[in-house]
């Protein structure tokens, strides 16, 4: 059997970095959601489109579109051993989906640890962060600011924004994390799979705790 993974915590906890760790160490595939989405944005497709008027406005893109997308990618050759699922799901509608299209091949979820990290410091992560426009290298007002404040340092561009990183927007992304992908929290802690785990440490000491929780 696989080992499939499901990461859990709200925007800003880490995940994608840790998601990333972890696959590695594992010699599984990262499959994000919104790598996903971002791809079949950059490629024009219509699928991208429309998942992009949903995330600027800190909204999740609609179930069927989700899943479709996740079930595709994780049926690709590097992910059939196993995967570590960041994104995906955030729904129950979503998780359901998943376990069963699991379960029709035999599989199942492994472990699904939660990345715990107060809402202010979610805010304070994700509100400060800023993007060139010329060569997309990411900056932070607070972890990782440039030499001159709105211009890039490998470049000289200009710095901007992303909508969904705006602090209304930021506020918003994280009430619907309340209220649509919490409930997962319970739902996989009712299969025994959830172990929680403070995100409020060091990259370092995250990863380790996560090794150790999913038994990696």
């Amino acid at each position: 059997m696989s080992a499939r993974v499901v990461l859990l915590g709200p925007p800003g906890a880490g995940k994608g970095t840790q998601a990333a760790l972890i696959a590695e160490r594992m010699s599984v595939a990262h499959v994000a959601s919104g790598d996903l989405f971002r791809k079949h944005l950059s490629e024009g497709t219509e699928l991208g489109a429309l998942a992009k008027t949903y995330m600027d406005k800190g909204e999740l893109v609609p179930d069927d579109v989700t899943i479709r997308m996740a079930l595709e990618r994780m049926a690709e050759p590097d992910a059939r051993a196993g995967c570590v699922l960041d994104g995906f799901p955030r729904t129950m509608e979503q998780a359901k989906a998943l376990d069963a299209a699991l379960e029709e091949q035999g599989e199942r979820i492994a472990s699904a640890p939660l990345i715990e990290v107060e809402p202010e410091e979610l805010v304070r992560r994700l509100a400060g962060r800023w993007i060139c426009r010329s060569c997309q290298t990411p900056y932070h007002e607070a972890f990782s600011p440039p030499r001159t404040a709105g211009l890039c340092d490998a470049c000289g561009g200009g710095l901007y924004q992303r909508d969904d990183d705006k602090p209304e927007v930021v506020r918003a992304r994280l009430e619907t994390y309340e209220r649509q992908t919490a409930p997962l929290i319970a739902y996989y802690e009712a299969q025994g799979k959830l172990r929680r785990v403070n995100g409020q440490r060091s990259v370092e000491q995250v990863t380790a705790d996560l090794e150790a929780a999913i038994g990696a």
